[in-house]
Formats: structure tokens, C-alpha cells, sequence
């Protein structure tokens, strides 16, 4: 599932025409004249935030890799929200050292996906998340009935849905309010929070509420470094008690951006973040939870325990 294209109105209507006949050439295969386009665009709106990214992409397809980064950072710095998300482009292009995705980026990203996020997921993505941690879980040797779980990134509850006859207090936490909208017409959780997910495990230890499970389906791949995220879990999980999550992963040992502009962690990188947590390795299993283009994606299942 690709990034949808999102357009931010330039306030010139002839800048904004420009650019959506820049759209109409790409589609046809006219790059050099999409990229000459949206520049006339440029000239008349010269902090059109959509136009300087699409110029971005363009100009990395036009093979101009200078020109790219140079639009991409201004596509950045004139959104400053970076709702389009250019930071990642530069840090895939090497522009940027990696970091956390931005977060309006992510909110966006998410809102559009939002209506046909499930069936995209299942149907055409093959996606199978919730059921292998399901299974990692039950075989991690704890009794399957947790007093409360949480289900971080819950999006629109298609792990809270698997894991809801196993526990007595659902609660779902997500930065997309489009996505929690979907979540709620499940019917599955207690409680459904909207928030960044580093920032409200941070809250949930100031408010010494604690989990029997701890659950994060197909999403530390929008997390570079899973050191905090993981500490910020160890903190509200209660004794004895677990976390899953599905991580992208690749050969090497530490994080990279991958194409389709989500992080993949090795193996090594997990681990490490894992110790540094405080959290004891129960299982680190090869899986693959999605498809993309037709090619299954490698990735991690993880379980650990405090």
C-alpha cells in the first residue's frame, strides 16, 4: 500500500492548475514536461509545498538525484508540518541521517487511508499480523486471558478485534483520529486514545496504569530506533508480563528506510533495544505479515517479557 498523493493549495489558481496539469502529463509518462510545469507553477507560487515535492519526485525519476533533494528540502521547509512526508525522502536519499517520521506526516498518511484501510490491508496486501502474534503468544507459555492489554498503534482494531476474547480491558491508542473512527465501529475496545505512542506510554507511567499485554501490529516500522518506544513499554508493563510486536527487517544489523518509505530493523538492532529495555527475549521468529507488489516483505515477530 503506497503513500496517496495529497495536494496543498497554492492560493494561486493558476499556480494550482499548473500543477494538476503537471499530474496529468506524469501520468502519461511526460516527466520533463510535468517537471517544466510544476517550475512555471513555482514561479507563480513559490512556497507551494505540494508542487516543490512532486518536483522532487519527478526529478529523482529524471535521474537528477542534487535536483531532488534540493526540492524535497524545500517541500520541507515550507510545510513545516511536512505533511508530505520529505524529511523521509532526504533521509532515503542520504540527505538526512534517520530519525522519527514527522508526525503530521504519519496523521495524514493515515486519515487517507482510513476508509478502505481494511480491505486494502486483507485483500490486497495479504496482511496476517494480528494472527501471528496471536500464535507467538499463545505460545509463549502464559495463560491466554490478560487482565488488560494495549494495543499501541491500533489503527482501525484488526488486532484488538483478535485479541479482544483473551482480555478483560481492551485500550487502543493511534495518532490517526480518522483510523480510531474505524476503530470504534468494532466495538472491541474499552478505550480508544488519540496520541503519539512514545508520549502516551509516558503518560500511562505517570498515571502507574500497567498492562498484562502490550501489543504493536505493523507499526515500529514508522519508529527508526525502537530503543525509547520499547523503554516507554517496559515502564507500564506489569510484572511478569509480555509485549508482541511485528517489525520489516533485512539482512544487516542496524535500521534502514526502506522504498516504500517504512523502516526495517535487524534483527541485531531489536535485540540490542530489547536488553537495553530491560526486557527478556521470549521469541524472535522470521515472518512475513504483508505483501508488496506481489513479494512477500520480510519481517520479525517478537515476544518478550519483563
Amino acid at each position: 500500500m503506497q503513500p496517496q498523493p495529497i495536494h496543498l493549495p497554492s492560493g494561486d489558481l493558476i499556480a494550482d492548475r499548473r500543477f494538476e496539469w503537471a499530474r496529468d502529463l506524469s501520468a502519461k509518462g511526460d516527466l520533463a514536461g510535468a517537471a517544466d510545469l510544476l517550475t512555471q507553477a513555482l514561479e507563480l507560487a513559490p512556497f507551494y509545498a505540494s508542487a516543490w515535492f512532486a518536483l522532487g519526485e519527478l526529478r529523482e525519476k529524471l535521474g537528477d538525484r542534487e535536483g531532488a533533494i534540493a526540492a524535497f528540502r524545500k517541500a520541507r521547509d515550507t510545510d513545516r508540518q511536512d505533511r508530505h512526508g520529505a524529511a523521509l525522502h532526504l533521509i532515503r536519499l542520504g540527505a538526512l541521517p534517520a530519525a522519527a517520521m514527522p508526525e503530521s506526516y504519519v496523521r495524514t498518511l493515515f486519515d487517507g487511508y482510513a476508509p478502505d484501510f481494511d480491505r486494502a490491508l486483507t485483500e490486497g496486501l495479504g496482511y496476517r499480523a494480528p494472527e501471528l502474534l496471536l500464535r507467538a503468544v499463545e505460545t509463549a507459555g502464559a495463560p491466554m486471558k490478560f487482565g488488560s492489554l494495549l494495543d499501541l498503534g491500533c489503527g482501525t482494531g484488526l488486532a484488538g478485534v483478535a485479541f479482544r476474547p483473551y482480555c478483560d480491558w481492551l485500550v487502543g491508542v493511534d495518532l490517526s483520529p480518522a483510523m480510531l473512527a474505524q476503530a470504534r465501529t468494532k466495538a472491541a475496545y474499552d478505550r480508544l486514545a488519540e496520541g503519539e505512542v512514545v508520549r502516551f506510554l509516558g503518560d500511562e507511567a505517570q498515571a502507574k496504569a500497567r498492562y498484562h499485554l502490550i501489543l504493536a501490529a505493523d507499526v515500529f516500522m514508522y519508529l527508526d530506533d525502537l530503543g525509547a518506544v520499547l523503554k516507554a513499554a517496559a515502564a507500564v508493563l506489569a510484572p511478569s508480563s509480555l509485549i508482541a510486536f511485528s517489525v520489516e527487517t533485512h539482512d544487516g544489523d542496524g535500521v534502514i528506510l526502506r522504498d516504500t518509505l517504512r523502516y526495517a530493523h535487524g534483527a541485531a538492532h531489536v535485540r540490542n533495544a530489547l536488553a537495553a529495555a530491560g526486557l527478556t527475549r521470549v521469541s524472535l521468529d522470521s515472518a512475513t505479515t504483508r505483501t508488496e507488489k506481489g513479494v512477500a516483505v520480510p519481517g520479525l515477530i517478537v515476544v518478550a517479557r519483563n
